[in-house]
């Protein structure tokens, strides 16, 4: 099929007259003279065909009291008197008439046993128009009018009319608005929802086709037909059916970008129903719990990989491998910078290799997690390595920062459950190839922080798993990902943006804005967001977010038409074009977007549409807490209410002499506890009572001193203007008299 490049040709006339309906009006007409003429040779009597032109003249002349000259028509043969024909003399069939003529018409039996053998024409005569018109309208045309007559042809004419102007004017309007906005020459289309499955579905008469031979196939042989695969929609306010994507764009991944509230939940929502619906598996990461309480099945066998859920199954990493060498992937995807400053590489890189190194020995997570607790034991594990030299003592500040950074999991690792108490196992390499089952990744905003290295390396693995071509008889996996900011830097993601459309596992990928994407994967970014094929843009108010989406939904080349009136003696119109390129939607279109509208972007097709908000049904908790003993805390908790006074405060300790004060005076740190009282509780008990030091006196104010009971000693000599200087500022000078 050839290809047209470049512009379209500017062809611009009539300037600003509606064509269209002026064709639609002309072609209309001219459908109904050709039903006129159909009903006239084809379903009229012959008489009233012989005089249809003398009913429309007389009618005419009517309006105008004329006299006219007519020729009627009349029976004659034989010895006849020829008299005035009548419908009952006349029928349909062919007639020869004295010189040798044949006509389409007959005469009646009752005309031929009346001795009449032909019709003919009689001598012009002057006759009243009114007069003639009641005779042929009473007589031969059974009393209807020229619009009772084509009442029928009319009709069918009204309706080419309708028809017509149903296409014409929706064209005139979209061309006049091209006169007024301006004709696309070049660049993305703006579209409705309708307009859009339009465009994307060449084969949308293929797919009718089959579906109308499955249902003839199904209702005549009662033999099931496989149906057509419709590809992923979304369900908008502007019509009832889906707008779809068609299915050979789903491998190539799909993207949520919006603000919080903006409706990305809902529109993953709608592709997890249809997922669902299909029978296809899906692997979610759903940080709100929104999709595991709604789309959590245990018929299927799904499961539940959050360390605080008792649904949670025993998960080690060392099961992931299948061979030494994947231990580097799998350690490298738990220890990621939580954002690409690049500061710190080698205390991310580092404990990776060692955590590598550890998993070749076979532990379960949480003897993993006693390993990192334990520097001896990690020593002696590394021992002989050259792992060995980034924990030596000998470089004690290396040492500490290298084993802080390989502990910073060892908490999550602590919180997975362990075999015995666990239902049942999972693990990402043995899923991988039966893919039964969903899979949610779930937290709490409380502990997401701690579990985000273990989260990270759920997704990552997974997505290492589904990177080869699927096999036969394999399901596709969906991953969905809202809030994809949310995680640490994922190293297979990019690989799985990039390279997974052979494996037909299509990527959800939902988040706020860009700039978090660019502070975890840096440059990576620009290319992670430009691989989906299917793009949804809702509102954001970040304006960097928002110049992005409108370049990413492109500009366009317009081409507007300027009139140019003269006046005076050289009036007349002048028409010149101008061509400007401008993007199709400016930033601030975006950033004040209504919740729930968007923008869909495929190719070049641009369709703006809204959604409603659709409440599922709630099916399962979204989370049922798994208890164990490092979640039982080991003090009481002091709860919401007035608090009761138990200890109430006792008497400040008098001073000792100069003596004692010097041998067993307390310091500002030390505390004077009560007597031990066994009617308190042991927190009661331990409760100190600090002692509140004693104010220095001031030199300069002799009367407080005086009622305090406290003089200033001399000290032995005569006393300097700097001794007493020193005197002063050191309160050993000062002594309290008992």
């Amino acid at each position: 099929m050839a290809t047209q490049w470049g512009r379209k040709e500017t062809i611009i006339w009539p300037p600003h007259v509606p064509i269209m309906s002026y064709m639609a009006i002309a072609g209309a007409l001219l459908c109904t003279l050709f039903f006129v003429w159909q009903h006239l040779y084809f379903s009229m009597p012959p008489l009233q065909q012989s005089y249809i032109t003398e009913y429309i003249r007389s009618q005419v002349g009517d309006s105008f009291k004329a006299h006219q000259s007519y020729r009627l028509v009349y029976l004659a043969g034989g010895k006849r008197t020829p008299h005035l024909a009548l419908p009952v003399d006349v029928v349909k069939g062919t007639l020869t008439l004295p010189n040798g003529t044949i006509v389409p018409v007959g005469l009646s039996e009752l005309a031929q046993v009346q001795g009449y053998t032909f019709l003919h024409r009689g001598a012009e005569q002057k006759l009243t128009d009114a007069s003639l018109h009641r005779w042929l309208r009473f007589g031969i045309f059974d009393g209807k009018g020229l619009l009772e007559l084509f009442e029928v042809s009319l009709i069918e004419g009204g309706i080419c009319l309708a028809v017509m102007l149903w296409f014409a004017v929706p064209a005139d309007l979209t061309r006049f608005r091209t006169l007024k906005y301006g004709r696309l020459l070049r660049g993305p289309v703006m579209m409705t929802p309708q307009e859009f499955n339009v465009a994307q579905y060449s084969r949308t008469k293929l797919l009718r086709f089959t579906a109308t031979v499955r249902r003839v196939t199904h209702f005549f042989l009662r033999k099931q037909v496989a149906a057509p695969v419709e590809g992923i929609g979304f369900k908008t306010t502007e019509m009832k059916e889906l707008m779809r994507v068609p299915p050979t764009k789903e491998a190539q991944h799909f993207l949520f970008m919006g603000d919080t509230g903006a409706g990305k939940t809902q529109l993953i929502q709608q592709i997890v129903r249809q997922i669902r619906d299909r029978g296809e598996s899906a692997i979610i990461y759903d940080p709100a719990c929104e999709f595991v309480e709604r789309f959590y099945d245990e018929k299927r066998g799904d499961y539940i990989l959050n360390p605080l859920d008792a649904r949670c199954p025993y998960w080690s990493p060392t099961d992931e491998m299948a061979g030494n060498p994947e231990a580097g992937a799998i350690a490298s995807s738990l220890y990621q910078p939580s954002s690409n400053s690049g500061k710190d590489e080698f205390f991310y890189k580092t404990p990776a290799k060692i955590f590598a190194h550890l998993l070749k020995y076979g532990p379960d997570p949480h003897q993993l997690a006693a390993w990192m607790a334990d520097e001896p034991t990690l020593q002696e594990l590394v021992k002989g390595t050259e792992m060995a030299f980034f924990v030596d003592r000998k470089a004690a500040p290396q040492a500490a920062g290298v084993l802080s950074s390989l502990g910073l999991v060892a908490e999550s690792f602590r919180m997975l459950p362990r075999r015995e108490t666990a239902k049942r196992a999972w693990n990402a390499l043995d899923w991988s190839k039966k893919r039964e089952g969903w899979i949610f990744i779930t937290s709490q905003v409380t502990e997401r922080e701690i579990f985000r290295p273990l989260t990270s390396l759920w997704i990552d693995t997974l997505i290492m798993r589904l990177l080869a071509a699927p096999k036969v008889g394999q399901k596709k996996v969906w991953l969905v990902i809202d809030e994809l900011a949310s995680l640490q830097k994922l190293p297979q993601l990019h690989t799985a943006i990039t390279e997974s459309r052979k494996s037909l596992n299509p990527l959800v990928l939902g988040f706020q804005g860009r700039a978090q994407l660019e502070d975890i994967y840096g440059k990576l970014a620009e290319v992670m967001v430009s691989q989906p094929a299917t793009k949804v843009f809702m509102k954001t108010t970040e304006s960097r977010a928002a110049e992005w989406i409108s370049e990413t939904l492109g500009k366009v080349e317009i081409e507007r038409l300027k009139e140019t009136k003269f006046d005076g003696s050289r009036s007349g119109k002048n028409f010149t074009v101008d061509r400007q390129i401008e993007p199709l939607v400016i930033p601030s279109e975006i950033t004040g977007l209504e919740d729930r509208h968007a923008f869909l972007k495929l190719g070049n097709n641009i369709a703006r549409f809204a959604f409603d908000y659709k409440a599922l049904p709630i099916l399962t908790k979204r989370l049922i807490v798994r208890t164990s003993e490092d979640d039982v805390l080991r003090y009481a908790r002091t709860p919401l209410g007035p608090l009761v006074p138990t200890l109430a405060p006792g008497p400040l300790v008098s001073p000792a002499p100069d003596k004692a004060m010097a041998t067993a005076q307390p310091t500002a740190t030390e505390s004077v506890t009560e007597p031990k009282d066994e009617t308190k509780g042991p927190l009661q008990q331990e409760i100190p009572q600090r002692r509140q030091p004693l104010a220095w006196p001031k030199q300069e104010e002799p009367e407080v001193a005086a009622r305090a009971g406290e003089k200033n000693r001399p000290a032995p000599g005569e006393p300097t203007p700097d001794a007493e200087h020193e005197q002063e500022l050191h309160p050993s000078s000062f002594v309290l008299e008992p």
